[in-house]
C-alpha cells in the first residue's frame, strides 16, 4: 500500500549530485499547483530533525505537480535551508526546518522517518531560507473566546482532487472544513496513507491541515481566493496514528497587512481529541481579485451553489 511517507520518498530523486523533487499530482492543491502543506512535508522529510520544530516556507510562485523542480539543501546555524526552483532558474519557495525554540530531544541532523541514505547524502548543497514562527495556539483561543456562540456552522467547499479535501484523491485527507462567525475548524480521523513506520501521523497531515485552514479564513475574510504565501508551522509533538486531530482557526484573529492590503494574517492550530495543540501556524494568505471566479467554476460541479456564496458572495450567484 502506497503511504505519504513513501510517495514523498519517490518525489525524490538524485541527479549527479543534484536533488531533484517531482511531487506527485496527489499533493495538488488549487489546480495545476502544489498543496503549500505538501511542501513542507517534503522539506520537513528531507531535514531529518526529530522533537519540537518549525518548519517554514515563503512561496514566491506557483508549485507546479508532476515537474522536475531543482532543490538546493543547506546548513545554518543548526537549521536545514531549502531553495526550491523551476527549470529556468526561478524560485518558487525558499524554506527552511529547525528545532522550535522550546527545545526538544535528539541533535540535529538525526534521521527522521524518511531519513535514508538518499536523503542524507543531500547535506552539501547550499540554500537559502527564511524563519519560522512559534506557537500560536493562544492567539487561537482568545479569537474564539470572543466569539463564542457565533450562530449555526456552514460547510465549506470540497473538491474531487485537492490533496486536503478532495473527495476522489485515493492518498488524500478527505477532510470537511466548516466555520461559522467564529471560526474555521474541522475534526479529522487519518486513514492508512498517513501512517508512518513509526506508527505515528504522517507530518503532511498536520501541515496540510494547517494550510488548509488558513485558506479559508482568507477566503473569509476576503471574499476572493488566491494562494497561502508564508508558512511558518511549529510541530509540538508526535501523534499517535489513529488519533482524531482538530484544526481550527479563529476568525477574529485574521489580521490585513497596512502596507499592502492583499496580504492577511492567520493563525491556526492542531489539537488533537484530549485538548493538546500538536501543531500551530501562522500562514499569511495573499487575496487574488478575479480569481474565485475560476474557482467557483469548478467547484459547483459537486457542492450546493449556497455553499459557494457564503464564501464567494461576488462569484457564486
Amino acid at each position: 500500500m502506497a503511504t505519504i511517507d513513501s510517495v514523498l520518498r519517490r518525489s525524490l530523486a538524485d541527479r549527479g549530485g543534484n536533488l531533484i523533487l517531482t511531487l506527485d499530482p496527489a499533493f495538488q492543491g488549487l489546480p495545476d499547483t502544489a498543496h503549500g502543506g505538501s511542501v513542507l512535508a517534503a522539506f520537513d522529510a528531507l531535514a531529518g530533525l526529530p522533537g519540537p520544530r518549525s518548519v517554514a516556507g515563503v512561496y514566491r510562485k506557483r508549485v507546479p505537480l508532476d515537474t522536475p523542480l531543482a532543490l538546493a539543501v543547506g546548513h545554518d546555524d543548526g537549521a536545514r535551508t531549502f531553495v526550491l526552483s523551476d527549470a529556468e532558474g526561478a524560485v518558487l519557495v525558499d524554506g527552511r526546518v529547525a528545532p522550535a525554540a522550546n527545545g526538544g530531544p535528539g541533535a540535529p541532523g538525526s534521521p527522521g522517518a524518511l531519513g535514508d541514505p538518499l536523503l542524507l547524502r543531500v547535506a552539501a548543497h547550499d540554500a537559502c531560507g527564511t524563519a519560522a514562527a512559534g506557537s500560536v495556539a493562544s492567539v487561537v483561543e482568545e479569537g474564539t473566546r470572543r466569539a463564542r456562540g457565533a450562530g449555526a456552522a456552514h460547510p465549506l467547499p470540497v473538491s474531487r482532487t485537492c490533496f486536503a479535501c478532495g473527495t476522489d484523491n485515493e492518498l488524500g485527507l478527505r477532510v470537511q472544513l466548516e466555520f461559522d462567525d467564529a471560526e474555521v475548524r474541522g475534526t479529522w480521523r487519518p486513514r492508512a496513507p498517513f501512517r508512518t513506520a513509526e506508527g505515528t501521523l504522517a507530518t503532511a497531515a498536520l501541515t496540510t491541515l494547517l494550510d488548509e485552514g488558513a485558506f479559508w479564513l482568507g477566503a473569509l475574510a476576503t471574499g476572493e481566493s488566491g494562494m497561502t504565501t508564508d508558512l511558518a508551522v511549529t510541530l509540538h509533538t508526535p501523534v499517535p496514528f489513529g488519533a482524531a486531530v482538530t484544526v481550527s482557526g479563529a476568525r477574529a484573529a485574521v489580521r490585513q497587512r497596512v502596507d499592502d492590503g492583499r496580504y492577511w494574517d492567520t493563525a491556526v492550530v492542531a489539537r488533537t481529541e484530549d485538548g493538546a495543540a500538536v501543531a500551530s501556524a501562522r500562514i499569511t494568505f495573499v487575496a487574488v481579485r478575479g480569481a474565485a471566479r475560476r474557482l467557483v467554476t469548478g467547484l459547483l460541479a459537486m457542492n450546493d451553489p449556497a455553499i459557494l456564496r457564503r464564501v464567494f458572495p461576488s462569484y457564486a450567484r
